[in-house]
């Protein structure tokens, strides 16, 4: 490949824990690259909360200041692009985009998040981010007090539940179908006051993304602020697979705590490799791996 290909690391994901790492990279005077198909998970979310300094601003006006910040350093590259492949090659890694350039780089950074696989109800998609959420951490705080429901069954269910009891007593479970609750489970959440609803759930409905109701299988609407839900996922994007990398029991990508996998040379930060599925975390994540290669640069050199 040509010198104008080639780069110290390959950042794959253009959201807050691939823009961390490049800030860092670009301060320690590395040529990255940084690849982003422009598809954050967070992209209905109007504002984000828990981020020191910046509480409440919306995810894209942080995105856009990191981008225009890192626009001061020369040795970074941003570029609008969706890679599709990834290979180990001699010397550091090759990835291919879907527009067809290719480019290599000695150290890779998969930031590549993951993508939420949302229930088929009419209207959740729609309210996912905004009065659908999965994080009271992220977003408790401003419906507390009000009326909430958790969607969840079993021992997910009833841990969420309890977790959300404390930001607001006015709260029900709905289990979507017959409830999986143990007995144990279901006096527990009877003696603080949260119902638990079997009727499958038909519909949210909503304006522009806030919920109002929810209607139910036998007709029924009930009225709510926001509902609370942990849905399946799966990694966005296929590059660490193709590298062979493996998943942790619930599906994350598996690396250290400072995000080396088992694979030489590459890292990954963020959403698919950290259950703290928080702003903060993935800035704080794409930190530490940027670091964390940076070191294993120097020493390969020195």
């Amino acid at each position: 490949m040509s010198p104008d290909s080639s780069y110290d690391v390959l950042i794959i994901g253009g959201s807050y824990a691939g823009l961390s790492a490049a800030l860092v990279l670009g301060r320690s005077l590395r040529r990255v690259l940084v690849l982003d198909a422009g598809r954050p998970c967070n992209r209905q979310t109007p504002h984000a909360h828990g981020f020191l300094t910046r509480d409440g601003t919306p995810p894209a006006e942080l995105a856009a200041l990191a981008r225009a910040q890192l626009a001061a350093y020369p040795s970074v590259q941003l570029r609008a692009a969706t890679a599709v492949r990834a290979t180990a090659e001699a010397g550091g890694f090759r990835v291919d985009t879907a527009a067809g350039p290719a480019y290599a780089a000695r150290k890779l950074l998969l930031a590549t998040g993951l993508h939420d696989e949302l229930p088929p109800v009419p209207g959740l998609a729609e309210c996912w981010g905004i009065s659908v959420l999965h994080c009271p951490y992220c977003h408790g705080y401003e419906v507390h007090g009000q009326p909430l429901a958790v969607l969840g069954n079993g021992d997910a269910g009833f841990e969420f539940a309890r977790l959300l009891h404390h930001w607001s007593p006015d709260l029900r479970l709905l289990t979507n179908g017959p409830g999986t609750l143990s007995a144990e489970q279901a006096a527990h959440l009877a003696a603080r006051g949260v119902a638990v609803i079997e009727e499958p759930l038909q519909a949210v409905e909503h304006q522009a993304g806030q919920l109002h109701h929810l209607r139910l299988a036998g007709g029924a609407r009930l009225p709510l602020r926001a509902l609370f839900a942990r849905v399946p996922f799966r990694q966005a994007s296929e590059l660490g697979a193709q590298l062979g990398l493996a998943l942790t029991p619930t599906g994350l990508l598996a690396a250290d705590e400072f995000g080396r996998t088992a694979v030489p040379g590459l890292y990954v930060a963020g959403d698919n490799s950290s259950p703290m599925r928080q702003l903060a975390a993935a800035v704080a994540n794409g930190s530490k791996a940027a670091a964390f290669i940076n070191h294993e640069l120097i020493a390969a050199d020195f």
